[in-house]
């Protein structure tokens, strides 16, 4: 339940909070409830996941794209995610999620998002995102960067993230 009132009052509070560029960086202020703790009293790993789901939702309504892509008729889906947990989180416990666009291909955004504590880095996660249609069918990412009026090059990829998942789809 936690997590629809986090949403709630993420909806509630981010047009006081200071606008983001679709690339970012945004900081997504966010503290650990008592019901985030696995046994080991720390942040369950799936939890993050959740928390990087409200973050990257923060983003689109702090960008002004919330509101365009649901007018579109599209919604973003995770295609592939991958973390690095560097330190644990712990009950009470104030961090920020910082999220910023890492460029994309025809298909989908690279975005890094990173859980933070001042400045130092708690967990990195990177994130494939595609968009796709209500209606049926996936958006290209030029109609994305359209909608967005973003026309801007597409900051060179890594070759590591240009091939990541590759082969995955020959697993057994």
């Amino acid at each position: 339940m936690n997590l629809y009132l986090r949403l709630i009052w993420l909806l509630l509070t981010a047009r006081f909070r200071p606008r983001c560029q679709l690339i970012g960086p945004c900081r997504t202020p966010m503290i650990v409830l008592p019901n985030d703790l696995d046994l080991y009293w720390h942040v369950n790993n799936g939890r993050y996941f959740t928390m990087l789901d409200l973050a990257r939702t923060d983003l689109l309504l702090r960008s002004d794209m919330f509101g365009k892509v649901n007018k579109a008729g599209w919604f973003a889906v995770v295609a592939m995610e991958m973390m690095h947990f560097r330190k644990s989180l712990k009950l009470w416990q104030r961090f920020d999620i910082e999220t910023r666009t890492l460029g994309w291909d025809e298909k989908s955004v690279f975005l890094e998002q990173r859980i933070m504590i001042g400045d130092d880095v708690y967990g990195v996660a990177v994130i494939r995102v595609r968009f796709l249609r209500r209606s049926g069918g996936s958006v290209p990412t030029t109609d994305l960067l359209a909608l967005a009026s973003h026309t801007a090059p597409a900051p060179t990829l890594p070759q590591w993230l240009i091939d990541w998942g590759d082969g995955l789809t020959e697993l057994p």
